[in-house]
């Protein structure tokens, strides 16, 4: 993917010395987003398939470290290929709606900023080390692409929690007690 259908990401607006600024600004982004909100509200789902808002960041948060992970099994492995992070059976496994907003949300700048300063410690040599990124289907990529995909997936989401807390916002008590 080099630019994303959802969010109108582009990977090729995204230099690889942006990527750890980019990273260590996300977390105060999603306070900014979640400030305000009831905690029910943050922990409302608008359909059952659709993630809460405390569920979209707690992914985030995960994310963050397993692709801080990933690089650095690119740099001491020859192509490594990387599992898959199962996000969709970790909300349940790791119990993403039991924690509270607070403790996300410093867990989130903590995985940021270990995140970003592997990002900014990589020298030039390192943005081309390659890997197998298995999801949605294999691809060999290289870690400029991985961190690209990292920022991504950080400014994406924060799309998703601002549309569910809006749709939260607007559901009937009737409805909400359903999602």
């Amino acid at each position: 993917m080099q630019v994303c259908e959802q969010c109108g990401f582009s990977y090729a607006d995204v230099a690889v010395g942006e990527i750890a600024g980019r990273l260590t600004a996300a977390p105060e982004r999603y306070r900014a987003a979640l400030a305000g909100a009831a905690p029910e509200a943050t922990r409302r789902r608008p359909q059952p398939e659709v993630w809460s808002a405390l569920e979209y960041s707690c992914h985030v948060r995960d994310v963050l470290l397993i692709q801080r992970d990933r690089a650095v099994l690119a740099q001491v492995e020859e192509l490594p290929s990387v599992s898959r992070m199962y996000r969709d059976e970790r909300v349940a496994l790791c119990g993403y709606s039991d924690q509270t907003l607070d403790e996300v949300l410093v867990q989130l700048d903590m995985a940021a900023r270990l995140c970003a300063l592997l990002f900014a410690h990589l020298d030039q040599n390192a943005w081309s080390r390659r890997l197998i990124y298995n999801w949605p289907a294999p691809a060999d990529q290289d870690l400029a692409w991985l961190g690209r995909h990292t920022v991504h997936e950080v400014e994406h989401h924060l799309h998703d929690v601002l549309a569910v807390l809006s749709r939260v916002a607007t559901m009937r008590g009737d409805d909400a007690s359903r999602a």
